[in-house]
C-alpha cells in the first residue's frame, strides 16, 4: 500500500486539504467525515481499504486543515470537486453522519459519478429531531452564545461520542481524545459554515423513489435513537438498499469500529463491482 499524498485542491473561493492513499486497483472510493470530525476519523479504515482500492479522504471546508468558507458554498459540490481533481470515474461514496449527507446529496446531483453509496448514521435536513437532540443543539448554542468553548465540546462529545445509552469508559475516553480536537475547530468555525453553506439536498429527497444507485445504509444501536429513523427511512426509499444495525456502536462509527467498518465496506465493494 503506498502512503497517503496530501495535497491541496482549489475550489471557487476556497481550498480543501485531500488525502489519497493507495493505487488505482479496483477503483476509488471516497470517505466523508462526520460534522465533529475530520478526515483523520476514517484513519483506522483506510488501510484494509487502500489494500484494494484509491482512498480519498478531505476535510471538509472549516474542518481539519481545509480553511472555512469566505462565500457561499456546497459540500456535495466540494465532493464532486475532489473526485474531478482526482480523475476518479464512478466512485463509492461513504459517509458517517453528515458526511453522509454530502455523499447523498452529491449522489443526487450527479448519479453518473457514483458507483455505489454507503451511508453511516446519516442525517437528513427534513427529520422532525427527538427532544433530546433539539435540547443538545439548545445548550451548544447557548455555549457558544457565551463564548464557552470548552462546554460546547464537552457537550458534542457527550452526544457523539458517550451517546445516549452508554456511560463513560476508558475506550470511549480515548475516542474522545481522538475527535476532541477536530470538535473544537469545527466549533471555531461553525458561524462561517453554517451562514455560507448551501444544499440542494431537500429539493432531491423525493426523487430517492426512482434512484439506481447501490446503496447501504447503517446506523449503531447505541447511537441517538432518531438515527435509527433516519437509516430505516433512507433504507425504504432507495430502491434495494441494504440495511445494517451494528450492535454496541455509536455515532462515530468509524472512529469507534474501524475494523467492522471496513469488513462492512468491503463486503459492499465487492459485491457491487469495479469503480473507476
Amino acid at each position: 500500500m503506498n502512503a497517503g499524498v496530501v495535497e491541496e485542491v482549489p475550489v471557487p473561493h476556497g481550498r480543501l486539504t485531500v488525502e489519497t492513499t493507495g493505487g488505482p486497483g479496483a477503483g476509488t472510493v471516497a470517505l466523508v467525515h462526520a460534522g465533529v470530525a475530520d478526515r483523520r476519523s476514517w484513519d483506522g479504515v483506510v488501510p484494509a481499504l487502500a489494500e484494494r482500492y484509491r482512498v480519498v479522504t478531505h476535510d471538509l471546508r472549516g474542518f481539519g486543515d481545509s480553511p472555512p468558507p469566505s462565500a457561499p458554498y456546497s459540500d456535495a459540490e466540494d465532493l464532486l470537486a475532489v473526485l474531478e481533481a482526482a480523475g476518479a470515474g464512478p466512485t463509492f461514496l461513504v459517509g458517517n453522519s453528515y458526511g453522509g449527507r454530502v455523499a447523498l446529496e452529491a449522489a443526487g446531483l450527479a448519479p453518473e459519478r457514483v458507483a455505489g453509496l454507503a451511508l453511516l448514521a446519516a442525517p437528513l435536513p427534513d427529520h422532525d429531531w427527538s427532544a433530546a437532540v433539539a435540547g443538545y443543539a439548545d445548550a451548544e448554542e447557548a455555549a457558544l452564545e457565551r463564548g464557552d468553548l470548552d462546554l460546547a465540546v464537552s457537550l458534542n462529545l457527550d452526544m457523539w461520542v458517550r451517546g445516549p445509552v452508554r456511560s463513560w469508559d476508558a475506550a470511549l475516553r480515548g475516542h474522545a481524545a481522538a475527535v476532541r480536537e477536530a470538535v473544537r475547530v469545527s466549533l471555531v468555525n461553525q458561524h462561517l459554515t453554517d451562514r455560507h453553506g448551501v444544499s440542494a439536498l431537500p429539493e432531491l429527497l423525493d426523487g430517492l423513489g426512482g434512484w439506481d444507485v447501490p446503496t447501504l445504509v447503517a446506523h449503531g444501536e447505541a447511537d441517538v435513537p432518531d438515527f435509527r429513523v433516519i437509516a430505516e427511512r433512507l433504507a425504504g426509499a432507495i430502491p434495494g438498499a441494504r440495511l445494517r444495525a451494528l450492535a454496541g456502536v455509536g455515532h462515530l462509527i468509524p472512529v469507534e469500529q474501524p475494523a467492522t467498518t471496513a469488513a462492512l465496506l468491503l463486503d459492499f465493494l465487492a459485491e457491487r463491482g469495479r469503480a473507476g
